[in-house]
């Protein structure tokens, strides 16, 4: 596409007026920075569940909060495999012109990982209220934490895209 840069330029209207390289380049870097944030939290988790089955009170859990833990476990492990996907990807397609599809597939893999770590997040209060409180307890506390997270994760940013896609085809 010829703008008013140049030839090569795309023609997305969002107003950047850049390359689709330098687009690739941009969500290349916005996905690693979104990677960054979700390894962290992914690893404090999987570092918490880690030093639990150290500590005195683990012979104290029953074989379904065992079950829970171990299950909890594989999840953390699982959810940090796919947020490193990307980078492993990456490296494969180094400088072999792929960033569009380092991209695609690195969206795919944080989209995998919100879920991964959102099942993490619910078992790991549900595995705690089990212990502390009570089966009925855990129940309710994961219910009403996965219900935070539908919520703040997927109903709100498909409402505020919906209203920004609105404003802007005014």
């Amino acid at each position: 596409m010829v703008s008013a840069r140049g030839v090569g330029y795309d023609d997305v209207d969002d107003g950047r007026n850049e390359t689709p390289t330098e687009r690739a380049d941009r969500n290349w870097n916005e996905v690693l920075q979104e990677l960054r944030v979700l390894q962290t939290g992914t690893q404090i988790l999987t570092g918490f569940l880690l030093a639990l089955a150290f500590q005195p009170g683990f012979a104290e859990l029953n074989d379904g909060q065992r079950l829970l833990y171990l299950t909890l476990v594989v999840l953390a492990a699982l959810t940090a495999i796919v947020a490193l996907a990307p980078v492993a990807l990456h490296r494969v397609l180094f400088r072999r012109m792929a960033k569009p599809r380092v991209v695609a597939y690195g969206h795919a893999a944080l989209v995998t990982s919100l879920v991964t770590v959102s099942l993490v997040l619910v078992g790991v209060v549900a595995f705690v209220f089990d212990f502390v409180v009570s089966d009925a307890a855990a129940v309710v506390a994961s219910v009403a934490l996965g219900i935070v997270i539908v919520v703040l994760w997927v109903i709100a940013p498909v409402v505020i895209r919906k209203r920004h896609s609105e404003r802007v085809s005014r």
